[in-house]
């Protein structure tokens, strides 16, 4: 592997570092701020809609500019405006002035998450084997790292401005320093991808040439019209099962600690290790999801990840022992930790001419479920207990698990071929 490319791949290792410090950051501020600006958790809640809409937005944005100017142009500018527009949330003293600096950072927040995926694709597609789930791994490193200097800010009596600004210039100068390694433009794809690619292309040339001498070439037209919207429907499906999934982690974000509590009894600063028990494995599943990916394919990684997912939440929601508690959330990240990142890198991959454009329509949809998790969840506590409103993530994971054959691919059939030969020769 050259030089260059190893250099793309750490420099995609930063910028989703960055992104997940930046995000952590506000996060671990938010009390502090909810207490200078005077407002109920209520009113921070429709804030928190805001930076969700922003960020939506700002998906749509970056995902059309990543295809048209390229991720080496988008990805540093986002990371600069995002790491710039940090300070904002921090300053606000009355609820509408906070309301436009959440909008203002999610926008951001949301151009520098699709560029950097779509770029992750392009890394991906030059290493021609699964990488992409590491680098939504070293997300959740960056979180884990806002945490740490939060609490340092925090112990040192540093107002939340003051840290955000530290943290934001900080994030100016790594976005600006990693962008020369970044990849000019999407590469072509690794010989032997290309190899199986370059067949078809030489086949469909030949058959458009042949169509255009016996006065077919319509035909021909109206059969790459139909790849595309076959394309675009397969994009949609991609973001409604990223919108299940991540609508079932923003749950476990906001209902973990609480189910513990609530539910089962537990003091607050036990409940709290739910949550981590959960990031944990999510972030370990992350670590290890390429190798398997590289093995199994990503349809199993989705199917039986969504099934675990399934499995863990299913125990939390029938199980009256804390342990048993804890394990549950444990295997609910563990299953989904894979789950998303299969979902961009097909979407990503489905047509490397637009892979910004798709990449935000599933991070966009995804994004919504993430913000919506925590407020069905809500809403369904006026109807049942804490637990039992957990039956809708089961239902979700299942889905998501049925539906997992959305990812087969060309190399799934060949390894299902290969292993009932296998089988059979075995029997024999």
């Amino acid at each position: 592997m050259n030089a260059p490319l190893r250099a793309a791949r750490v420099a995609t290792f930063v910028y989703f570092s960055l992104c997940g410090t930046l995000m952590g950051t506000w996060v671990v501020n938010i009390p502090a701020i909810e207490e200078r600006v005077g407002i109920s958790h209520a009113t921070l809640g429709g804030l928190l809609v805001l930076l969700g809409l922003g960020a939506f937005v700002g998906m749509q944005v970056a995902g059309r500019l990543t295809d048209s100017l390229g991720a080496r142009v988008v990805v540093p500018a986002t990371g600069v405006l995002c790491s710039a527009a940090l300070v904002l949330p921090g300053l606000p003293h009355d609820p509408w002035t906070l309301a436009g600096a959440l909008m203002v950072f999610g926008f951001c927040n949301g151009c520098l998450d699709v560029s950097m995926n779509a770029h992750a694709v392009h890394v991906e597609k030059a290493y021609g084997r699964p990488v992409m789930s590491a680098f939504h791994a070293t997300f959740s490193v960056g979180g884990v790292l806002a945490a740490l200097v939060g609490a340092a800010t925090a112990s040192a009596g540093q107002s939340p401005a003051v840290g955000m600004a530290a943290m934001g210039a900080l994030g100016i100068v790594i976005a600006l320093v990693s962008a020369r390694a970044l990849l000019p433009t999407a590469p072509a794809a690794p010989t032997a991808a290309a190899s199986a690619v370059a067949t078809p292309t030489v086949e469909a040339a030949s058959s458009a040439g042949e169509a255009a001498s016996t006065g077919k070439t319509g035909k021909a037209g109206q059969a790459s019209a139909a790849m595309r919207r076959g394309t675009s429907g397969r994009i949609w499906i991609l973001a409604a099962l990223a919108l299940m999934v991540m609508l079932c982690e923003g749950a476990a974000n906001d209902w973990s600690a609480l189910h513990l509590k609530d539910v089962l009894g537990a003091p607050a600063s036990t409940a709290a290790f739910a949550y981590g028990t959960f990031a944990a494995t999510m972030t370990i599943g992350r670590l290890l999801a390429d190798r398997l990916v590289a093995r199994f394919g990503s349809m199993a990684i989705l199917r039986y990840g969504a099934a675990t997912a399934a499995v863990g939440i299913a125990i939390v929601t029938v199980s009256p022992w804390m342990w048993a508690a804890f394990a549950g959330w444990a295997l609910f990240g563990l299953g989904l930790s894979g789950c998303v990142p299969q979902l961009f890198s097909a979407a990503g991959h489905a047509d490397p001419a637009a892979a910004g454009a798709n990449v935000s329509r599933v991070a966009g949809l995804g994004y919504v479920g993430m913000l919506a998790g925590p407020a069905v969840i809500g809403w369904l506590t006026h109807f049942t207990a804490l637990n039992h409103t957990f039956v809708l993530l089961i239902l979700l994971c299942a889905i998501t698990a049925v539906a997992a054959g959305v990812l087969r691919t060309d190399s799934d059939r060949t390894r299902r071929t290969r292993r009932a030969r296998e089988l059979a020769h075995g029997s024999n």
